[in-house]
């Protein structure tokens, strides 16, 4: 079981196959993934009569001082069941938790199942302990997925239940949700409930009136219109931002495009422009390489840079440096402005 890379999915088919570790050690900066695995541990291991005898679950916020009395616990036998399970959740409040686990894996108990929820933490590889889990237990690492994976892992979550979804879609909800796994799948749940028997299309116009983004104006929107010079568009998008300012902070805008413009840069510099090249070398998905393509016309190297100073400084302007009177709306219009000139 050490020897291979584990996955979500080798985890829950390993346990589907009532194949189990002494051991879950789940890790990592993405808490999704190691809520979900804990979650399929302790709903699946025991039944429903066995959990009220043989299940336990911890929370670390309660063993701040030492998982002593845990490990204790974890050296019982069950009463009922095969196993006894145990979850420990938010692991990395526990002072020393490693130190204790060490103790316990020295003569860890056979029918004990232990799961520790080790969130925006991981195991120091450096100790022994790393090498003993490796060995006999399940160690995973949860990564934190990335700003531009996230269309690829939208588009898999809504195929896994069934649906589609086009690409303006797919913006939006990235856009509006960013990188919380969490929060996404939730509105992918709500999203399946509510188009269950009418539709198998997630579409702009199911998110605008099931989720509360506008279809017409958002972050996607903005970008896509900057790319054409779609001046018109550019300010009607600048208009509606400036009247909903808590929506839609400049702060945040700034960071989008600032993305926009450093990837353009990037794409402008490229020998090799292919669809493939282009999309690892600006870390994008592949169909938005013609939006960068469509872009390259309108704005030169030189363009380009001076936009990127422009958005740094009203950037900091936002932030209370050398500021005037404008407020946030209007300081966005204005370099909205500036950006197309």
């Amino acid at each position: 079981m050490a020897s291979k890379v584990n996955t979500v999915q080798s985890i829950i088919q390993d346990a589907q196959q009532a194949q189990y570790a002494p051991v879950y050690f789940l890790m990592g900066e993405e808490p999704y993934y190691i809520d979900m695995i804990c979650d399929y541990l302790l709903s699946h291991i025991l039944s429903d009569d066995q959990k009220e005898f043989d299940q336990m679950v911890y929370y670390g916020k309660d063993f701040e001082r030492g998982a002593a009395s845990i490990f204790t616990a974890a050296r019982q036998y069950p009463m009922m069941s095969p196993y006894q399970v145990i979850a420990i959740k938010e692991a990395q409040l526990i002072k020393n938790l490693e130190e204790d686990l060490a103790v316990y894996y020295q003569h860890p108990t056979p029918t004990t199942i232990l799961i520790i929820c080790y969130k925006g933490k991981k195991l120091d590889k450096r100790r022994k302990l790393a090498t003993q889990l490796e060995q006999t237990a399940v160690v995973f690492e949860s990564k934190a997925v990335r700003d531009y994976e996230m269309h690829a892992w939208i588009e898999q979550e809504v195929r896994a239940r069934h649906f589609r979804i086009d690409q303006k879609a797919c913006s939006m909800l990235v856009d509006y949700l960013g990188t919380d796994l969490s929060r996404v799948a939730s509105e992918l749940d709500k999203l399946s409930i509510v188009l269950q028997g009418k539709s198998s299309d997630i579409t702009p116009e199911v998110i605008e009136n099931h989720i509360g983004i506008s279809k017409d104006f958002n972050n996607f929107e903005l970008v896509n219109a900057l790319t054409r010079k779609d001046v018109y568009k550019v300010h009607r998008i600048a208009q509606y931002y400036a009247r909903n300012p808590k929506e839609h902070p400049i702060q945040l805008l700034t960071v989008v495009l600032y993305d926009f413009f450093s990837k353009l840069l990037i794409y402008q510099y490229l020998a090799d422009k292919s669809t493939s090249a282009a999309a690892k070398a600006m870390g994008v998905a592949a169909f938005f390489v013609k939006d960068y393509e469509t872009a390259a016309k309108f704005y030169s190297v030189r363009k380009i840079l001076d936009n990127i100073t422009l958005i740094r400084e009203y950037d900091a302007k936002s932030k209370g440096f050398r500021q005037t009177a404008l407020a946030d709306g209007e300081l966005l219009r204005e370099l909205l402005c500036r950006l197309l000139a």
